[in-house]
């Protein structure tokens, strides 16, 4: 079996299939421009994203030709949400590992969306803990990090009940949609708190 110590530059860039009870990520492709296109139901969902919402078939797939040469820089692995519900198999939205090094250990989670009918589920949660246990446990990540728009409530609060920390604002860190300057609100999870959030949020997704 390979262990932590072995991994590669490239393991940290691979993208394996996750599999949960509720919710399946797949490495993007774009055979999944139709399904995510879907998925992309409402302006709301795309409002603190640094990209416009998709409206055609063309735009998500120019997207999607974006994501995939972040991938293969190895800036990003992009997955696909993929809801398992009732015996569905519905694209649910996306999600990512970005500012990967696999030097110090250290990944970001992020660019996550869910359509609108998806929120108040478990997909969210159990995709965190997916790619959580993907990070510490395979890839033997020492930190995760998470950024988010200040003034995004709702994606700070879903950070914190995962049991990130918060950890300042990044003042001017990146532009908006707009042209405005963000002040990121930065969260980051260490291999120390892992073990206890992840019988936390295992606990979550039993109940």
């Amino acid at each position: 079996m390979t262990t932590t110590e072995q991994l590669t530059a490239a393991d940290w860039v691979s993208a394996p299939t996750l599999t949960g009870q509720h919710v399946r990520l797949e490495a993007l492709s774009p055979a999944h421009a139709d399904g995510l296109l879907a998925a992309a139901d409402h302006d709301e969902v795309f409002q603190w994203l640094s990209v416009p919402r998709p409206t055609s078939r063309h735009e998500m797939t120019e997207q999607i030709t974006d994501i995939l040469a972040q991938w293969d820089r190895g800036t990003r692995v992009p997955y696909v949400q993929v809801d398992l519900r009732d015996g569905a198999e519905v694209v649910a939205g996306m999600t990512s590992f970005y500012e990967i090094n696999a030097t110090t250990r250290t990944v970001a989670i992020g660019y996550t969306w869910l359509g609108r009918r998806f929120w108040r589920t478990p997909l969210n949660t159990e995709s965190k803990l997916l790619m959580l246990t993907r990070a510490f446990d395979e890839l033997g990540a020492v930190r995760v990090v998470w950024h988010t728009d200040e003034f995004n409530a709702r994606s700070r609060a879903a950070i914190a009940r995962l049991g990130a920390q918060p950890e300042g604002l990044l003042r001017k860190h990146k532009l908006r949609k707009d042209g405005t300057w963000r002040t990121t609100a930065q969260f980051a999870m260490t291999d120390d708190d892992w073990p206890e959030v992840r019988r936390r949020l295992t606990d979550r997704g039993e109940k």
